[in-house]
């Protein structure tokens, strides 16, 4: 059997998982003064020189990296086992930190809940003279107390949280030191693939380590982890112990913060990835200066990376654009005349490869921002103007697609192995789904169809056929049998969320059944 991958923080020598607990407001109050940077962006030399050795490059970065020591008391029940080994706690999961035998009385020989303290390793990397560091928020989230090792110096710091940012993983620390060695800073925009990159950091707790690798592709997405991914992807090793720690190009410059590994194991095979230092510092300096991160807010739900199938069937010239699979009432997006199966190609001139990237540039836009979008609506482009909101923390989160759960049953065959019903009051109830929403409800999908490779399930509303509205099961079935039998059918849906949210409207293409061979 195949291991599965599992994406992990490269946090390290946690024994649980840390909760929501926050570090208290005293310990994130701060003066709100920029600090002083070092920036050099002067492009890397790449070709033209041999490297014998980095290990003045590693001089001139290892003391900017610092070890991040986080504990948090957690009351945890206890109970009986001769092992007191750690790594057998996780299997056994009874012996307490003395291995003491539980208490006469007790219930099935668990004690009650003890405070107990969990502690964890990550890394760090200082950005200024006077102490503020910059890290992960997965490092620092739900500690009670965070301690600070700086490279040659002999005492540890007492780390206050300036801001963090789960949406980035990126948090802002601040220890009372001074002329501590600030790394230098460059553009990780102009980062290429197959530059050379190092990774700083405490993995395992070991002590400082340094990897090489180069830069294996740029602008990565790891599926959601958080909720704007641009990564570096890199061979460098990263392992557990070395988050927020720091990656550097051939100059010692630091170009991104150290994430996360992709790994069946937890430990590295060469798939590390790590935020732009673009990135993170435009998230830093808001937390300095503001105490919290302002984004950009459009207010459209967009669809998944364009296929051929769908960039034909919205008139497009090639798969690049940003699919609208709905617009939110009176937001920017609705005001500015954003519609529902718009594609948008470009924002202020500037080509929209997808998505994710899309999102990503409104999201670093300001509000109140006037931008231009260009969009294809029929296959004609025309060009459209909105003024950014304020991106709100509930409005990050978006809703999952609704349990698997049939209504009334009228079949039809219009749509091969689709099954489809009205909605009536009954349905609405039972599965969740807004008076607002009209269209047919599929109640079966044969598992075997085109409409289950392209992801049409049971529960989903069908909203559009071909660009046209369907309010009921008859209309869905009218609109079907119009087509071709060899035509892609594009349909729009609508998908109730899992939990609480307001759904999702989602394109999908259902390709035509293949003629039988000979036929």
């Amino acid at each position: 059997m195949t291991a599965a991958l599992v994406i992990a923080l490269a946090l390290g020598l946690t024994y649980a998982r840390f909760g929501a607990t926050d570090v208290s407001a005293a310990e994130k109050s701060t003066e709100r003064v920029a600090p002083k940077v070092v920036v050099n962006t002067a492009a890397v030399a790449q070709e033209g020189r041999t490297i014998p050795s980095y290990a003045p490059v590693v001089k001139r970065v290892a003391p900017s990296v610092v070890t991040i020591y986080s504990s948090k008391t957690v009351r945890r029940s206890m109970g009986v086992s001769p092992f007191d080994d750690p790594a057998l706690r996780r299997f056994f999961g009874v012996p307490d930190e003395e291995g003491e035998a539980p208490a006469p009385g007790s219930r099935n020989g668990r004690r009650a809940p003890r405070p107990q303290k969990e502690q964890g390793v990550g890394s760090g990397v200082i950005i200024s003279a006077d102490g503020y560091i910059l890290s992960n928020n997965h490092v620092v989230e739900g500690a009670d107390e965070l301690k600070i090792s700086v490279p040659g110096r002999d005492e540890e710091f007492i780390a206050k949280v300036i801001g963090t940012d789960p949406a980035t993983d990126i948090s802002v620390l601040k220890i009372e030191a001074k002329n501590l060695p600030p790394i230098t800073m460059t553009d990780s925009d102009n980062l290429q693939v197959g530059d050379v990159v190092l990774a700083v950091g405490n993995p395992f707790g070991v002590g400082q380590t340094v990897t090489m690798g180069i830069v294996s592709a740029t602008g990565r997405s790891m599926g959601g982890i958080v909720n704007y991914e641009d990564f570096i992807q890199t061979d460098a090793a990263i392992n557990m112990g070395n988050s927020g720690g720091a990656l550097v190009d051939s100059e010692g410059r630091l170009v991104g913060i150290n994430t996360a590994i992709l790994s069946p194991s937890g430990g590295s095979i060469g798939l590390g990835f790590s935020v732009p230092i673009n990135m993170a510092r435009r998230v830093m300096d808001s937390l300095i200066q503001d105490g919290r991160v302002t984004r950009g807010y459009l207010g459209i739900q967009l669809g998944d990376e364009l296929t051929s199938t769908m960039a034909k069937a919205f008139g497009l010239k090639d798969r690049s654009g940003a699919l609208v699979n709905d617009v939110l009432p009176s937001s920017p997006a609705d005001k500015a005349g954003v519609k529902p199966g718009d594609v948008i190609t470009e924002l202020n001139g500037k080509k929209v490869p997808d998505s994710r990237q899309f999102r990503l540039w409104v999201s670093q836009t300001a509000p109140l921002t006037k931008v231009t979008l260009k969009i294809v609506r029929d296959g004609k482009e025309q060009k459209l103007n909105a003024t950014l909101a304020e991106l709100k923390p509930e409005e990050l989160a978006g809703g999952r697609r609704g349990p698997n759960r049939a209504a009334p049953e009228k079949k039809t065959d219009a749509l091969d192995g689709v099954e489809v019903s009205d909605i009536d009051r009954a349905t609405r109830r039972q599965m969740g789904i807004p008076q607002n929403i009209q269209g047919a409800l599929v109640t079966e999908v044969d598992p075997n169809s085109k409409a289950a490779e392209a992801e049409v399930r049971a529960g989903d509303v069908i909203l559009e056929i071909e660009r046209k509205k369907v309010a009921n099961a008859q209309e869905a079935i009218d609109e079907s049998n119009k087509l071709k039998a060899d035509q892609p059918i594009l349909l729009r849906l609508w998908s109730a969320p899992r939990t609480g949210g307001p759904g999702l409207s989602r394109y999908v293409v259902v390709e035509p059944e293949k003629a039988a061979e000979g036929k």
